[in-house]
């Protein structure tokens, strides 16, 4: 009875051992899945930190060339006026050299200029309707003036093209009843 009494407390031992190492076991790898998630959450945060610091990176000098448009707006202006006199000749050309060399460094640094031409067809992705006139000699959407000249950066879009599109100019349908005092 005795050995009896022995073999059942060393198998209860045994299944309590077994238990435990089972659960243990268990444990392991619970904690061994926690760090695999873990680990994979901290590679993708790492990889959209990176990501987020080339945008950055990419795109930081925006706000500058903001500040640089009604500079090259000035610049679009001088050299689109009419030369009555050799000095103004003289001016006009040191202002292109400055006005090439500053668009060449632009350029270089990423920034494109839009130029949409009389007669192209109205993009609302990257110009802006200043208003629309009604011309025959245009189509519905067809930009019958440039005003300013748009911007972008790699892919942001700094500035719309501002433009005068040809359209049909609204009329009121059902004018308000004069009122009678």
């Amino acid at each position: 009875m005795k050995k009896n009494k022995e073999n059942r407390e060393e198998k209860v031992e045994e299944t309590l051992e077994e238990s435990e190492i089972t659960k243990l076991k268990k444990e392991v790898e619970h904690y061994k899945n926690e760090y695999y998630r873990a680990y994979a959450d901290m590679q993708n945060l790492r990889k959209i930190v990176e990501k987020d610091h080339k945008e950055a990176i990419k795109y930081r000098a925006e706000g500058f060339i903001e500040d640089l448009l009604p500079i090259l707006d000035g610049f679009h202006m001088a050299l689109g006026a009419k030369v009555t006199t050799d000095e103004m000749k003289a001016f006009l050309t040191g202002f292109e050299f400055i006005y090439r060399n500053l668009v060449t460094v632009l350029e270089n640094n990423g920034v494109s200029e839009l130029s949409p031409q009389v007669g192209d067809m109205f993009d609302p992705v990257t110009m802006q309707a200043l208003e629309t006139k009604e011309d025959p000699a245009f189509k519905e959407n067809q930009i019958i003036e440039v005003k300013v000249k748009g911007y972008k950066l790699h892919h942001h879009l700094v500035r719309p093209s501002i433009v005068v599109v040809c359209g049909k100019e609204k009329k009121e349908e059902n004018p308000a009843p004069e009122m009678d005092a």
